[in-house]
């Protein structure tokens, strides 16, 4: 057994290498069982652990098929249509939280509906676990060095082995903007009122807006696609939709 034989890899144990990246998932998903069993009474469910196991193990497979394969088509398509064993290798790093967003959803829509469990609430439960998966794979970001921000001379700026420059820590960025949308939904969550859907509404909103934000401060290996009088990334295309459900629905369940 070798402990930290690299930046990316927390142990080493008969040579089988345990990255932080499987590390940081793990406590994700272990956040996610406790919190959704706690905090499923604000929204009037009674989910046995059985149940709320279950439920996980199909968010585990959406959240990791979706969010590979969103990376593998959103941004990385020309590399692995020629390496296409390496569309396995997600120690390697390498997810998409778009894609992640649409695994989970239909994992979840698929396994809701088998159980008959009501959809809006148990999607307001798992805003925070949510938010506080996402702040996980920020911090394994930092650990692999990766999704770092443009140059700046900014006090907090931060030296990247082998990049040219100080840069945007935006992978901080990004994990606080997840907290604060973790205490912001919690927060919700508890109101007195509950208007089922309203919270996942809220966190649809503010993951889009502040996303978004955020990738005016990232490096962007895949240029700007200049769309006329504005340029977006493309996180921030992919982030647009996210901005327009939430909002939609956000409307849609305050009229009802």
């Amino acid at each position: 057994m070798e402990f930290f034989p690299s930046r990316q890899v927390a142990v080493e144990i008969f040579n089988f290498p345990i990255h932080w990246y499987g590390l940081l998932y793990l406590v994700a998903f272990l956040l996610a069982y406790y919190l959704v069993f706690k905090l499923q009474h604000y929204r009037d469910l009674e989910l046995d652990k059985e149940a709320i196991s279950s439920l996980l193990s199909w968010a585990i497979g959406g959240v990791i098929i979706g969010g590979r394969m969103g990376y593998v088509l959103f941004y990385e398509y020309a590399y692995f249509s020629q390496n296409t064993l390496e569309v396995f290798a997600v120690w390697n790093g390498g997810m998409s939280s778009h894609g992640g967003f649409i695994g989970v959803a239909i994992a979840l829509a698929v396994a809701l509906k088998k159980r008959g469990i009501p959809l809006l609430p148990f999607l307001d439960v798992i805003t925070v676990p949510i938010a506080l998966g996402l702040a996980c794979g920020r911090l394994g970001n930092f650990i692999n060095w990766e999704l770092y921000g443009t140059i700046t001379n900014v006090s907090w700026a931060m030296a990247i082995p082998g990049v040219e420059g100080l840069r945007h820590p935006t992978f901080f960025y990004a994990l606080a903007k997840n907290l604060l949308i973790a205490a912001i939904c919690l927060r919700h969550l508890k109101l007195s009122y509950p208007r089922p859907g309203e919270t996942f509404s809220i966190f649809l909103l503010l993951y889009g807006v502040l996303r978004f934000a955020v990738e005016y401060f990232r490096e962007q290996p895949y240029g700007w696609f200049d769309l006329g009088v504005l340029s977006f990334s493309r996180g921030q295309i992919l982030t647009l939709p996210i901005i327009i459900i939430g909002l939609v629905s956000f409307l849609m369940i305050g009229r009802r």
